[in-house]
């Protein structure tokens, strides 16, 4: 049985953490196959005793919540060994997770986050070129990546060896931090900082790709979880404002190691509205007290950096851009139960640009495109009760189903709430 693949449609922060751990109650492995812990996925789960606690993941896959679930870490990853450790520390201690579980498979093929990447990375975001970043040391590490600098997970096991991979890359990096007026760190000094968590992370390692083939042979349900959001990708997204990886469903394969025949269905989630984090063009953002109160009625700050995000109205030729970059099987739509108590609801259906109106997504003349607006009337019923679609206001109801329409995806779900149970289930995406 091939995989289902997860991508944002948007700039990230569509609430991929809920669909993942939804739909890990029907899956055998959970792997997340690009980013860092610049991507936290905010997940909302009952907790027994009658409420809901929040649980932040940044480099654990989301399927972490239910016990029977592998987790992997593919090599597509930048791993920050400091800041692994200290998620697995809140998983053990929410019982979560313990130790020596062999359900979390960190690929040794991941690259490394080294405390020189995150001193880089801040330093860069004080300067005239900043573009926003989490400064969590991500781009620093792809680019060692890149340049065949980069040090392995699996270099955690030798680490007198790694103290040799680390010398070759603080190399390249030291005019650059001389240059800044940094001190440069000693080989030996990154890997003392690292040795404390080595011995704890080295038995998770293994060949990632080796353990999701093996799974996808087997007939297990595999998903494979994408981080940040199809504008993001460095390939795709509105560069340069973007991340270093492949946020697209193409990303899935190369960050795993899997042929895209492993891929059954690529499923799309999209807010109900947009947002964005950091710099870059934003056509539908507001600016106003719509835009305010879309943040505020969304929660609308990083869950890891906690930056209030940029807001506006929901854009439809982004939504087609993602479904021809990414292939999108499904339609997943989130946060629809923010827009409830607005008069009316405007969404982008085409771009005005200096060569005419377009459909697509003008993405090399984003930032001087003017969006071109539709507006449906709104709704004043709360729907986080709401179980099918039939249970939804008429006007609600219309509005998803104008969404799926334009974009030409079917819808799968639609999110009511941030509560597991606060969704509406239109499709068994393992069918």
């Amino acid at each position: 049985m091939p995989g289902v693949a997860i991508v944002g449609a948007q700039w990230g922060d569509e609430g991929k953490g809920k669909i993942v751990d939804l739909l890990t109650e029907g899956a055998d492995l959970v792997a997340r196959y690009a980013g860092g812990p610049n991507a936290g996925h905010t997940l909302v789960i009952p907790n027994g005793r009658g409420g809901h606690d929040k649980i932040v993941v940044r480099l654990v896959p989301s399927g972490i919540l239910w016990p029977d679930t592998v987790c992997v870490l593919g090599s597509g990853m930048v791993v920050d060994p400091l800041a692994l450790s200290k998620e697995l520390d809140e998983l053990v201690a929410k019982g979560l997770w313990r130790e020596g579980d062999r359900r979390l498979v960190l690929s040794d093929r991941a690259h490394m986050i080294l405390p020189f990447h995150l001193l880089v990375d801040g330093l860069r975001e004080k300067g005239q070129f900043a573009v926003g970043t989490t400064k969590r040391g991500i781009g620093p590490a792809y680019e060692d990546k890149a340049r065949r600098n980069g040090v392995h997970l699996g270099a955690l096991r030798d680490l007198a060896r790694m103290e040799r991979h680390v010398a070759r890359a603080l190399d390249a990096w030291t005019p650059a931090l001389q240059a800044m007026g940094e001190k440069v760190p000693t080989p030996k000094e990154v890997v003392a900082a690292i040795e404390p968590v080595a011995a704890r992370l080295v038995p998770l390692l293994g060949e990632g790709s080796l353990v999701v083939d093996e799974a996808i042979r087997a007939g297990k349900r595999v998903i494979f979880e994408g981080a940040q959001g199809t504008l993001l990708d460095i390939d795709h997204g509105t560069y340069p404002y973007v991340t270093s990886s492949s946020a697209t469903s193409g990303g899935a394969c190369t960050g795993i190691g899997v042929g895209p025949t492993a891929i059954r269905r690529v499923v799309g989630i999209t807010k109900a509205y947009t947002t964005r984090v950091g710099g870059g063009p934003f056509p539908t953002e507001l600016l106003d007290e719509m835009g305010e109160r879309l943040r505020t009625a969304g929660g609308e700050f990083g869950a890891v950096t906690g930056r209030p995000r940029r807001c506006g109205w929901l854009d439809l030729p982004g939504l087609r851009y993602a479904r021809r970059v990414n292939g999108l099987t499904d339609l997943i739509i989130t946060k629809l139960d923010v827009l409830t108590g607005l008069s009316s609801i405007e969404f982008c259906v085409a771009y005005d640009t200096p060569d005419g109106r377009v459909r697509d997504l003008p993405l090399n003349t984003l930032d001087r495109a003017k969006p071109v607006y539709e507006r449906l009337p709104g709704w004043s019923e709360r729907i986080d009760h709401a179980r099918s679609i039939g249970d939804l206001p008429a006007n609600a109801r219309a509005y998803v189903e104008r969404i799926a329409a334009e974009v030409g995806v079917p819808l799968a779900m639609v999110s009511v709430g941030p509560q597991r149970e606060a969704t509406i289930r239109l499709r068994d995406l393992f069918a």
